[in-house]
């Protein structure tokens, strides 16, 4: 559907009750879920997605294959890399109904999360974070941190700009 207020595919399907932003884009196959709400100027990929309750801010980019479960909230210019994934639940069974224990995951302003990571729920990216491809976050990541690996561990900062790097030394 092409309208002048965002672009959402053809095979995408948008729940009623999603409020979807100025100048947003949904393309292929991606799911949004009722009561999610998506900021303007956002671009979300292909296959991603987003639960009931999921709140995405303005300028966010969402690659390919995401998938942000009920309890993910992303403040402004955050970008997921292909295929991040986020839990809400920290001990999940198949037998036993556990909605009303989804914890909140918030991603602050600014935030990069590289391909296939996983982020565990109930944590919070601190802004400007730049978590690297692959990791397994456990733990909360500080704002301006680097952090990557199984389970991710700080080994840096980054500035606003994502031009210098600086590591820590190691001991």
């Amino acid at each position: 559907m092409l309208d002048y207020l965002h672009y959402v595919d053809s095979t995408a399907i948008v729940e009623v009750g999603a409020v979807i932003g100025l100048n947003t884009k949904i393309w292929h196959y991606s799911h949004i879920c009722h009561d999610a709400k998506i900021g303007d100027n956002c671009i979300i990929g292909d296959n991603v997605y987003i639960g009931p309750d999921v709140q995405i801010g303005n300028g966010c980019k969402i690659q390919n294959n995401c998938f942000l479960p009920s309890g993910v909230i992303l403040e402004d210019d955050v970008f997921l890399g292909p295929s991040v994934v986020f839990t809400n639940i920290i001990v999940p069974r198949a037998f036993i109904e556990k909605k009303d224990e989804f914890k909140t995951t918030l991603v602050l302003k600014g935030a990069s999360i590289g391909a296939n990571s996983t982020i565990l729920s109930g944590l919070i990216i601190g802004n400007c974070a730049m978590i690297g491809a692959g990791s397994v976050v456990t733990r909360d990541i500080f704002p301006y941190a680097v952090a990557f690996g199984n389970p991710a561990r700080e080994v840096g900062t980054i500035n606003i700009d994502g031009d210098e790097i600086t590591y820590y030394k190691e001991d």
